[in-house]
């Protein structure tokens, strides 16, 4: 774990434009920056970036948080790992201290599979180069395929003999614990005599890298004919190597990627290859699998724009469609090249320079709409039946697409392509569409029923007289206790150590401490009538500001929220900070006052409103428990009751008047 001194510099020092500037286009617009977000699609900028408070936030998708927060998010790295990063870009050198023994555990398990995973990657390149079978056999097979040294290196490229032990009897020389080399997935424990042995062997390597630049799996082909064995193996699933997040080629493809605004997407390894020994660099491969979510999620980080490049295998080309659909969902710009007859994207690259290539890409490539109904045009024919499956499975990819602009483009092509009318079309698309959003609000639906049953299950109440103990009547708690919890958030988190105004100036009592802060009063009036928060995540937030309340200043507590391990919090964090808050501080706000010059009304009001919302809920409670008692003829019930309510009335009566005289 670093230690604290070392993540303190490194949050003093790191300038958040400098870092997010490292991997987005920002421009300086007065005190902030601004550029289009690269957590997702948008053709006007609304992310946002401010030097001043250190916050980056985008009005788009939501997406806020530190420089901290930025890197671990767009290049998937942890909260150590991105704050090596930032301690590299700035020169800090970083120490590290004692931490849990399970985290302790947990990290050093992690880096000892991504060891071990590049001692095998150093392995299988030592035998491509340095054995008599890896030069002819290994060597002579990446030759004979047309790739040169060069290529060979940059992807690391290596060979595994027909020795089953070759890497075990490599990894013991060397010290290596064998275990982690089974958990990346390059070894197999026998059943029968519990012993491991190579799980690539007599194969090709092609190494595959993490978005860092860390070996994370591999690939293996073998070279001769066995119709019983794969022509292709891959490692399995691991720590560190999760599929459906992963890509060939991305670490090397990057930057070419980010520069072009473009990327190729191709099915396999020697495609990857053989463009980029062709100078395109910006090009990338599923490996044969179906395209996922968390694939189109890594390239939009650096493009919106795809092109697919298929070679002539029609059945091929069917089977990836569905995959073209997800791309089109989540808002990327879609196009398609098809290669000549017998050519893929290997083959072609290798028999044209990059200027041939480079042509031929932006001549053959098509809108996917077009290119898709084509393919199915083919397999209708003449079959009205087909051609209406057809019709529909166009107007089914037309309504996922998010712009309604594009939506509107392609129902007028698509119209003119099939002579349908353009407004059946529209129908068709709009009913399309409703169809997904009624799925999407029953799931949503779902979840929140599910969440606010686990959050009254949860809680304890918090007053005797304003919580009577019955069921929350149904209430989402998020959108009914959420509003005032983070505005009271929001001032720990701005001005807590701030103080609130002499107590003369306040009119709450001659007994009131002239040093009163802001986080003091407020920890004072929730605790003397035992209230607690009632969304866990900001109850978390609260109870975590009086954790480090006593050894940090404000800032430093303001920085430690933005920058929290815990993303959730620190996105949080950001959000309640840059955001206007609507409930309780509007006029102040909008105001040219100072926020700072009226916390002594702005933070009681907050507390205010917080403890009336609470009192309202309370009230219908108690009419509820009332009923129940009249219905049951239970008349010492209903006296209680009544009196609480007497009570109740006169707590919420005192409420308004406070909020009133506040509100001057």
């Amino acid at each position: 774990m670093i230690d604290r001194t070392t993540v303190d510099r490194i949050l003093e020092t790191a300038r958040i434009e400098e870092v997010i500037g490292d991997f987005v286009a920002l421009k300086k617009r007065g005190a902030n920056y601004i550029a289009c977000c690269p957590f997702h699609h948008e053709k006007t900028p609304s992310f946002y970036v401010s030097p001043a408070k250190g916050i980056y936030k985008c009005f788009g998708c939501g997406k806020a948080g530190s420089a901290v927060n930025f890197v671990m998010e767009h290049e998937q790295m942890s909260y150590p790992e991105a704050l090596k990063y930032i301690a590299a870009k700035y020169g800090i050198t970083v120490t590290e201290e004692a931490v849990s023994e399970e985290e302790n555990e947990n990290r050093k398990r992690r880096d000892s599979m991504l060891l071990a995973s590049e001692f095998a990657a150093k392995y299988f390149r030592d035998v491509l180069h340095n054995t008599d079978k890896g030069k002819s056999i290994g060597l002579g097979y990446f030759k004979e395929r047309g790739f040169n040294e060069a290529t060979i290196e940059k992807f690391r490229l290596g060979y595994s003999t027909d020795d089953r032990t070759g890497l075990v009897k490599a990894a013991k020389k060397a010290n290596i614990n064998l275990d982690y080399l089974a958990d990346c997935g390059l070894l197999i424990k026998r059943e029968n005599t519990g012993e491991y042995i190579d799980r690539f062997f007599d194969r090709v390597i092609f190494p595959v890298y993490s978005l860092s630049g860390k070996v994370i799996a591999f690939g293996g082909r073998i070279l001769h004919n066995d119709k019983k064995a794969a022509k292709y193996i891959n490692s399995p699933e691991s720590e560190i190597y999760v599929k459906n997040k992963s890509l060939y080629g991305i670490y090397q493809a990057k930057s070419a990627i980010a520069a072009k605004q473009k990327c190729y997407l191709v099915e396999g390894y020697t495609d990857v290859l053989s463009f980029h020994q062709a100078g395109i660099e910006n090009v990338v491969a599923s490996s044969g699998t179906s395209l996922t979510k968390g694939q189109i999620e890594l390239i939009k980080r650096f493009t919106n724009n795809v092109t697919v490049l298929y070679d002539g295998d029609f059945a091929g080309i069917k089977a990836s469609l569905r995959g073209i659909d997800m791309l089109l969902q989540e808002g990327l710009n879609i196009k398609v090249a098809l290669f000549p007859d017998g050519e893929d994207p290997d083959s072609f690259a290798k028999k044209h320079t990059k200027e041939q290539l480079a042509e031929f890409l932006n001549s053959a490539e098509e809108d996917f709409m077009s290119f898709k109904s084509e393919i199915a045009a083919k397999e209708a024919g003449n079959d009205p039946i087909k051609k209406a499956q057809l019709i529909n499975d166009v107007i089914g990819s037309i309504a996922v697409i998010p712009d309604a602009i594009t939506r509107e483009v392609y129902i007028a092509e698509s119209s003119r392509k099939f002579e349908i009318d353009e407004s059946l079309l529209k129908q068709e698309v709009a009913k399309q569409i409703r169809k997904r959003q009624i799925e999407l609000l029953k799931k949503e639906e779902s979840k929140e029923k599910r969440e606010a049953s686990q959050n009254r299950d949860a809680e304890k109440p918090a007053m005797s007289l304003l919580h009577p103990g019955s069921e929350k009547g149904g209430i989402d708690q998020s959108s009914y206790y959420g509003p005032a919890e983070r505005d009271i958030l929001y001032y720990l988190l701005k001005f807590g150590k701030e103080k609130l105004v002499p107590a003369e100036k306040m009119n709450y009592g001659a007994e009131q401490d002239t040093d009163l802060t802001v986080s003091g009063y407020i920890f004072s009036e929730l605790q003397a009538d035992d209230i607690e928060f009632h969304i866990p995540l900001y109850k978390k937030m609260f109870d975590l500001y009086f954790e480090l309340e006593k050894d940090m200043d404000q800032d430093r507590l303001t920085m430690h929220f933005l920058n929290n391990p815990d993303t959730e919090i620190a996105g949080t964090a950001a959000k309640i900070i840059i955001e206007d808050h609507t409930l309780t501080i509007k006029h102040f706000i909008e105001s040219l006052i100072p926020e700072k010059n009226v916390l002594c009304k702005s933070v009681p009001k907050a507390i205010l409103v917080f403890k009336a919302k609470i009192a309202e809920q309370s009230a219908r409670e108690l009419c509820g428990l009332l009923k129940t008692a009249q219905t049951a003829g239970d008349s010492d019930s209903e006296k209680e009751i009544m009196e609480k309510l007497r009570i109740l009335t006169l707590v919420r009566n005192t409420f308004a008047k406070e909020l009133h005289r506040l509100s001057l």
